[in-house]
């Protein structure tokens, strides 16, 4: 992650967007009504942090949400780049300090939630509040759990992705199956693979590990140190015997998914990932990729989760957010974003609970051409496991294989 020093131009950008304002109590808050809600925001402006990494969910927010929440509420929303433990370190900061945020609404999951409770930074169980939280599918495990943490209103669900694999078509024309036979493929295709050393690829390594453990319920609940020490130990070894037929030859690894994504457009390897199971038209859409890029899921599965919104406890705008968020929420907006010519990014929303007119717009949205159709993944998609298994799989990924140490050592 960046160092705080990094966060400077984010903060003076927020601090700009809202100096002078005073932050209700939480209670406050959450005492109100939805009119008084909608009365108090309209007008405000709204700070939020989000990933930046892709053009086309920078086009959405920028040229279709923006503008929205403008027109329909007055609110000037203003979006700076900021995730992770980046947002933690912040609004901790900011805590510790006494002072009221200069963020009112963040994009998080997993261990990112999980962390920004440890140190009760989110504002509280705004959900309930929401009109179109009415629409949302709670009863979907892969909706309502975040890193098998129950959202428990803390944070809204905004779109629901799963991990895979893209390849190409044009060079790999027998992709290996499962993830059983992923270790034979790279041998017998020497510099083709690699792991990136960031959130998506510790999300391939969470599937590989579950997957050579034959067992997903072993992962379910808390972390369980007997359980992760078997089965990681299992993945670096399978790794580690490997490793000499990455890409050059797993002497270093890619820190962030886009110079991955570059290579693979280069040709350089055979492969990259992406935890948005539709992303492989966008990029072929923008031309990033190859039109014979494909994308697809191994057996026996890989992770599904939910991404979030989350609102500051120290919101100097919190009605404002919950505006912002409640729109995002609308079935007009979860449309435009499932479509994979937006962003594919798939809805939250259950679709049972909607207008046949609105179910038939859902229905009739362009069809993914090089990614394989959600309904196909359903019996290929693992739950997240509790937040723990990543932070040790990003700190044990570095010592065992970036690094090289033995294993117990």
């Amino acid at each position: 992650m960046k160092k705080t020093t990094l966060l400077l131009p984010l903060l003076t950008l927020l601090a700009a967007c809202n100096s002078g304002d005073q932050a209700k109590s939480p209670d406050q808050t959450l005492a109100q009504s939805w009119p008084q809600i909608e009365a108090a925001g309209k007008g405000q402006p709204v700070s939020m942090l989000m990933w930046m990494g892709d053009p086309l969910i920078n086009k959405y927010m920028s040229a279709y949400v923006k503008p929205e929440v403008q027109r329909r509420y007055g609110i000037d929303l203003q979006i700076a780049a900021g995730q992770g433990s980046q947002i933690v370190q912040t609004l901790a900061a900011e805590l510790q300090a006494g002072q009221p945020s200069e963020a009112d609404l963040v994009w998080i999951n997993g261990e990112t939630f999980y962390q920004l409770r440890q140190v009760d930074a989110l504002l509280g169980p705004f959900v309930k509040k929401l009109p179109n939280a009415a629409l949302l599918d709670l009863d979907n495990p892969f909706i309502s759990t975040d890193f098998q943490q129950p959202i428990a209103g803390m944070e809204a669900p905004w779109g629901n992705v799963q991990l895979n694999f893209i390849y190409d078509s044009a060079r790999v024309a027998n992709p290996p199956n499962s993830f059983a036979e992923l270790p034979a493929f790279v041998r017998a295709h020497p510099g083709q693979f690699t792991i990136p050393n960031e959130f998506t690829g510790m999300t391939l390594l969470k599937s590989w590990m579950i997957a050579l453990s034959g067992q997903p319920k072993l992962f379910q609940g808390k972390f369980d140190e007997a359980v992760y020490d078997q089965w990681s130990g299992e993945l670096w070894q399978v790794i580690n015997q490997n490793r000499r037929y990455f890409w050059k030859e797993g002497r270093t690894f890619p820190e962030q998914l886009a110079p991955l994504h570059q290579l693979f457009a280069n040709g350089e390897v055979a492969f990259t990932f992406s935890n948005n199971d539709a992303e492989v038209d966008n990029k072929v859409n923008q031309k990033v990729f190859p039109a014979t890029a494909r994308a697809y899921v191994p057996a026996p599965g890989t992770i599904r989760n939910s991404h979030y919104l989350g609102i500051v406890r120290g919101a100097r705008h919190p009605e404002a957010a919950m505006l912002v968020i409640n729109f995002l929420l609308s079935p007009e907006a979860q449309l435009k974003k499932m479509d994979p010519n937006v962003w594919g990014d798939h809805t939250v929303l259950d679709l049972a609970a909607l207008t046949p007119a609105q179910r038939r717009q859902f229905r009739q949205l362009p069809s993914r051409r090089y990614a394989p159709r959600r309904e196909n993944l359903t019996g290929l998609a693992l739950q997240e496991p509790d937040p723990e298994y990543m932070t040790r799989l990003f700190k044990d990924f570095r010592t065992y294989v970036i690094e090289g140490q033995a294993i117990g050592k």
